[in-house]
């Protein structure tokens, strides 16, 4: 088949979950001699696109962007060590995670999967996170975003102590912040000095893209 028939199939075999198929397709497009950053960008990303537009329509749920997310891992094994690192743009590099007292992370995981699958480097830090490991972390592995989520009203406030201590540091400038949840809203993000509110996981990696110049 032609290029562009493999990665319209390859797209449509992600949405599919079916796992086995886009192993197989990226194996075949390695044979044809296309290069992995084409099958990449051509191939799974947009699946996963597709995906994200699904969960953000409410056709697909956690459990389908799980089995989608595997078949685009598979596409990406096959083909990552055939990659040339020296045409990949610098991986956009966020820590996320759920704030000191919050155990709720479906949302803030959906996120990592999404965001991961569009090319980020993510760093999840997992719930109930210490307000200061945000970002001694995003400090240590010299990130662009800090992404935090909850669930619950009690700790909402975290999210502002945070970006309070990084201007006390003197390095709010470095980071572009991120936050959601349940009880967040616009008004919230804009009262505590947060860069970006998003409401769910595909709009926040597609808010995220947008603010960082890699729509």
């Amino acid at each position: 088949m032609n290029k562009e028939t493999l990665f319209r199939e390859m797209s449509h075999a992600l949405v599919e979950f079916e796992v086995q198929k886009v192993a197989e397709l990226a194996e075949n497009a390695l044979k044809q001699n296309i290069p992995a950053y084409e099958t990449i960008t051509e191939g799974l990303i947009p699946g996963m696109n597709e995906v994200s537009k699904l969960y953000e329509e409410e056709e697909y749920f956690l459990p389908e962007v799980l089995m989608c997310s595997d078949a685009f891992n598979a596409g990406l094994d096959v083909v990552n060590p055939y990659l040339d690192k020296s045409s990949l743009e610098k991986p956009i590099k966020m820590v996320i995670g759920v704030v000191e007292g919050d155990t709720h992370d479906i949302g803030k995981n959906l996120v990592r999967i999404l965001a991961g699958a569009s090319g980020f480097e993510v760093h999840d830090l997992g719930r109930d996170v210490p307000l200061d490991r945000f970002i001694d972390k995003a400090e240590e592995l010299d990130c662009d975003m800090i992404c935090m989520s909850t669930l619950m009203t009690t700790t909402m406030d975290g999210m502002k102590t945070v970006i309070d201590r990084l201007i006390e540091r003197n390095i709010r400038s470095k980071y572009k912040v991120l936050i959601g949840g349940g009880p967040i809203s616009q008004t919230f993000c804009d009262k505590i000095g947060a860069d970006l509110y998003a409401n769910d996981a595909s709009s926040a990696v597609r808010k995220a893209k947008d603010l960082m110049g890699r729509a």
